[in-house]
């Protein structure tokens, strides 16, 4: 998000306002091999689901997203997986929150028993 300072021409009053790109041209390849067009709704309501009830605001869930669109629109290709971006919202939520990073993960590396908690939370410590 890019962030400008403006003044009126008319009254000279300044003022900020809040630019981001809104269209990315990226395909995301999902684990089962389809392709569909990058959402960012969608990355945002799986990390909002996974900070709930956490100390995490809006704004640093925004700066999670932008800092995610970034890297995304500065690669090379216009495909990625859902596996990539999965990662890559796991490494920012180890930053903010474990607990968040830990719900997450959970989803995303499909946790099928507690052991497998265990053994990221140990890897946490």
């Amino acid at each position: 998000m890019t962030r400008r300072r403006r003044q009126c021409l008319n009254c000279q009053k300044r003022f900020t306002t809040y630019e981001r790109i809104e269209v990315i041209d990226l395909r995301v390849i999902k684990k089962d091999g389809t392709k569909e067009n990058f959402d960012r709704n969608k990355m945002k309501q799986g990390i909002k689901l996974a900070c709930e009830k956490r100390v995490i605001s809006d704004e640093e869930i925004e700066k999670i997203i932008e800092d995610i669109e970034l890297k995304l629109l500065n690669r090379k290709s216009t495909e990625i997986s859902s596996s990539d971006i999965g990662r890559m919202i796991l490494t920012r939520l180890k930053r903010f929150d474990k607990v968040a990073y830990l719900r997450f993960a959970s989803v995303f590396l499909e946790f099928e028993s507690v052991e497998n908690f265990k053994k990221q939370i140990q890897e946490l410590n």
